[in-house]
């Protein structure tokens, strides 16, 4: 049996005024209601948008935590406790309203979200065009060819820089994206194997998929509630399927779609930026995004 799932990381210090080891604030047996602007959880409100996605969050990385995964998963990083220091900026500054559209990604990517602590977070996506940029810790355990280096990081994610960078292309500053837009990730956990190679949620089986599908999609249908998101597109057809079954669970009145995933390792995914602007498109979403 691996351990892996019982890792305790290591926080960056410097984490603005929010200490995410106080968030957890509900489980399975909580009640979550929206009222106006504003969440009510077990009786307590919360009016603003980007301190109720954040306390979902950071409950969710909790629940996460006390899942012990097999082998072959032998690495489990999460960037929601060493980098929430970063990921609270980037809701901070751009999720501070209600969002008609939900991007849904599957989990962090080596290069990405597990370096910055932003979903499809590359590097200089998030430093440049975000402008978010800060200190980050490492995970108490880490793969030696898979360390953790925050923006000193000097490898490219691929996935990440197609996603930003198509929005920068189409929307030209990041405020035009965040009007309409917010960028989430299902699962905010990376796995990896002893050779630090990624295992997706979608290649899991076994009791612990079950566990972690049940928190995340809890914490989906609540992030949806929060933001009052009226259209999930999945990144891929794994979030896709997430989106589905959460909303067809819930009962929620949302529409779930799906853009191509921007792996280089997808199939017939070359020209995946006019594949996906396309598809927006044909969605009649492009124009939300176009200067």
């Amino acid at each position: 049996m691996s351990n892996s799932g019982k890792t305790k990381t290591r926080r960056d210090s410097d984490t603005e005024d929010v200490n995410p080891k106080r968030m957890k604030i509900s489980n399975e047996d909580d009640d979550v209601e929206t009222e106006n602007n504003s969440i009510v959880i077990n009786n307590a409100v919360f009016e603003n948008i980007s301190e109720q996605l954040l306390l979902l969050e950071r409950n969710l990385a909790v629940e996460l935590e006390k899942i012990t995964f097999r082998l072959p998963v032998e690495y489990v990083y999460s960037p929601l406790d060493y980098a929430f220091n970063i990921h609270t900026m980037y809701v901070k500054k751009y999720c501070n309203t209600a969002k008609k559209i939900l991007f849904l990604g599957m989990n962090p990517g080596p290069w990405g979200m597990s370096q910055t602590g932003v979903p499809f977070g590359e590097i200089k996506m998030v430093r440049d065009w975000l402008k978010i940029c800060g200190p980050v810790g490492k995970p108490a355990k880490e793969q030696p060819d898979r360390k953790v280096t925050g923006f000193e990081c000097t490898r490219s994610e691929i996935s990440g820089k197609r996603l930003w960078g198509l929005f920068q292309e189409l929307c030209g500053k990041p405020e035009k994206f965040f009007e309409h837009a917010y960028i989430h990730n299902y699962c905010p956990i990376a796995l990896m194997d002893k050779k630090g190679c990624n295992i997706t949620p979608a290649e899991m089986k076994g009791s612990e998929i079950k566990v972690l599908h049940s928190a995340c999609d809890k914490a989906l249908a609540d992030t949806i509630k929060i933001l009052k998101v009226e259209i999930v597109i999945g990144i891929g057809a794994y979030a896709e399927k997430r989106a589905q079954l959460v909303t067809q669970s819930a009962k929620l009145p949302v529409k779930v779609l799906c853009l191509p995933h921007p792996s280089p390792r997808a199939r017939n995914n070359k020209n995946w930026n006019e594949k996906a602007t396309k598809k927006l498109s044909e969605f009649g979403l492009l124009e939300l995004f176009t200067t």
